[in-house]
């Protein structure tokens, strides 16, 4: 008996020890729209994303986000905070790094301050690479040589808030405007599972000139905002909002202009990079999918309860929640006018999953992520 009362006094002394632990997140109570669509229609089940290979297993870490120039080269950036080239003979050659070079760089996410995180990669008008480093702000490197400059740092931000996560990138080719997003004022990217548990609204869509040095706010009190395209006529700009599995429509321009509406929600998945195909469709990147089961998904569980939240991110490490994910490769394709008009499946995840951008380039087609040691393409427009 007196075995037995020690055993439930400890147990109970944990249990207030914990409950006492502050957490290092505040969330507050969510409800989606719904269960998630089902898998039928432009959602039935496929096997397109199987019919590719990988590229660079064990040298490219996370490639994220892609551009490329008219030689055909692809620009790519990696966990361990580097830039590389890619030629159109599949050579693999290091830019730069955006951070420090240290040999601890891609080994664990505590030195992605350090050694930098490059998340939207993109080309200007000058053939110069647009970078939207998380930790380190906005650069432009020459692809060349691999020299950096810094136009916009993630200290200095705009309207006095820093930045924290910086992470889609779109320019125009008609204005040079750079628009990005800042995902969290609160979060850095090496915490985002605890920015997607959280469910905040401290994410912003921001649009930065060159030429003038300035800074806008487009909109704020958004959902981990992520990737984000211009229209083929840029009169619109298209938002992910990552961990409500949300899409927005920005107009740019017309009797609407500055104004915003929703283009998709109760998405199957969560949504990341958000690019423009080979013949004027939007390919969506989906990160995570949601799955209609006998239970719902973990993260549709655990989003209108607050207190579980917490406890949760007390004794829960971050590593242990990719445990809770699906092994499962999703891209959406969207019309002109953001409907859903069909989408590619790796149920099994053979090739690839968690695909964070879709980059079509001269019939090959590029898919991201933020984690993989590898690059996974598909040969020949399977999309």
């Amino acid at each position: 008996m007196f075995s037995r009362r020690s055993f439930l006094v400890a147990l109970l002394s944990v249990a207030v020890g914990l409950y006492l632990l502050p957490s290092p997140i505040d969330p507050k109570p969510h409800v989606l729209k719904g269960p998630p669509p089902a898998l039928e229609g432009p959602l039935a089940v496929n096997t397109l994303l199987q019919k590719g290979r990988r590229l660079f297993s064990g040298e490219l870490h996370g490639p994220e986000s892609f551009t490329a120039d008219d030689d055909g080269n692809v620009y790519t950036g990696t966990v361990d905070g580097k830039l590389w080239r890619i030629g159109p003979d599949d050579s693999l050659t290091l830019i730069t790094q955006m951070g420090q070079n240290l040999p601890e760089c891609g080994s664990s996410t505590d030195y992605e301050p350090l050694c930098g995180r490059p998340h939207g990669v993109r080309l200007d008008r000058r053939g110069q690479l647009i970078v939207a480093d998380s930790y380190l702000g906005l650069h432009s490197v020459d692809p060349q040589t691999g020299d950096k400059t810094l136009l916009l740092s993630n200290s200095q931000g705009a309207d006095g808030i820093p930045f924290a996560f910086l992470n889609g990138l779109e320019i125009s080719p008609q204005t040079g405007i750079i628009y990005f997003t800042d995902s969290s004022s609160r979060w850095g990217r090496r915490h985002v599972k605890l920015e997607v548990i959280e469910l905040n609204r401290l994410g912003r869509l921001l649009a930065f000139d060159p030429e003038s040095g300035s800074v806008r706010v487009l909109l704020d009190s958004l959902y981990m905002p992520n990737g984000v395209v211009l229209s083929p006529d840029e009169d619109f700009l298209l938002l992910a909002e990552t961990s409500i599995g949300r899409i927005l429509r920005f107009w740019l321009k017309g009797p609407g202009a500055g104004t915003t509406e929703i283009v998709m929600d109760n998405m199957i998945g969560y949504p990341d990079n958000i690019r423009l195909s080979d013949h004027g469709t939007f390919l969506v990147g989906i990160t995570t999918p949601r799955f209609r089961k006998l239970v719902p998904p973990f993260l549709d569980a655990i989003a209108p309860y607050p207190a579980v939240k917490r406890f949760l991110a007390k004794v829960i490490p971050l590593s242990w929640y990719g445990f809770l994910l699906p092994r499962y490769a999703l891209v959406l394709e969207l019309g002109p006018d953001g409907e859903l008009v069909g989408s590619l499946h790796d149920p099994e995840g053979r090739l690839t999953w968690a695909i964070s951008d879709v980059f079509q380039h001269r019939g090959r087609t590029y898919l991201g992520s933020t984690d993989l040691p590898f690059l996974p393409v598909l040969e020949g427009g399977d999309s």
